[in-house]
């Protein structure tokens, strides 16, 4: 009889945890630590090793060159430096973009009691949708941009309904174009899993800024909000889905997602 030690065990979990706010910036993160600052941090601990025993080879005997070996080192440890500062400029701004979802999922958390069903981090072909909403009021896929602002005047972000302006500039990256194909991809995921056609809005949000939003009447343009705004824009928004249609779809979606953990 095997002892109770050599009883091939498993884990009790029969599917994967649904993902956290965040949880694709603080992989990220780890990645640009653990893999990338950690090669250059070793690097510059390495060479200023070798550069200290030459020095007391140098110090004990004075055969050994230490100049050469400097000249040698020092640009090895310069460009290490160089590296580490701009990972430490990524792990920054993804320490932002991190701690912004996760405020914004602190807000939709408010939603449950209403029997809203509340999705973080859904990975999709090459991207991930930071929060998707299933509600009676329709599906929700939530898009956050957390930017640093100016420490003067009054930032704001302005939508036309065409045009986003982020303290009267562009962004970088499309925000609106982004936030439908992200719409429009959760729309064919649930299509493909349940056979029925959801309404699904985009809608992206800018926690910490002040939004002045003119939203036009075509249903496809997105919600641009400051995330404060976004449970009572949900609210007020007409009943579409029965309770069923929202079970279903809370269902196909979770299922969707413990099959794409990495």
């Amino acid at each position: 009889m095997k002892k109770r030690s050599q009883l091939k065990r498993r884990s009790p979990l029969t599917d994967h945890p649904l993902r956290n706010p965040g949880q694709s910036l603080d992989e990220e993160i780890d990645r640009l630590i653990n893999d990338r600052g950690i090669l250059w941090i070793a690097a510059i601990a390495v060479s200023l090793l070798q550069f200290l025993m030459e020095w007391w080879r140098w110090y004990t005997n004075p055969a050994p060159n230490p100049t050469a070996v400097a000249i040698l080192i020092m640009p090895i440890i310069g460009f290490s430096l160089y590296r580490l500062f701009h990972i430490a400029q990524q792990v920054k701004r993804l320490k932002m973009a991190r701690d912004g979802e996760k405020a914004v999922g602190q807000f939709l958390a408010d939603l449950r009691e209403k029997g809203y069903r509340i999705f973080h981090d859904v990975l999709g072909d090459e991207f991930n949708i930071d929060h998707i909403i299933i509600s009676d009021r329709g599906i929700f896929t939530v898009e956050t941009k957390t930017y640093s602002k100016p420490t003067v005047g009054r930032p704001e972000v302005h939508f036309d309904g065409k045009t986003l302006l982020v303290n009267g500039y562009p962004p970088y990256r499309d925000p609106i174009t982004q936030a439908r194909a992200q719409a429009a991809w959760s729309k064919r995921i649930l299509k493909e899993s349940t056979g029925k056609e959801y309404p699904v809005k985009a809608v992206i949000v800018f926690p910490g800024w002040f939004v002045q939003s003119t939203h036009s009447r075509n249903q496809n343009d997105p919600w641009v909000l400051n995330p404060k705004a976004l449970p009572a824009f949900i609210n007020n928004a007409p009943p579409k889905l029965q309770p069923a249609d929202v079970q279903l779809a809370a269902y196909h979606l979770s299922r969707y997602i413990r099959t794409k953990q990495p």
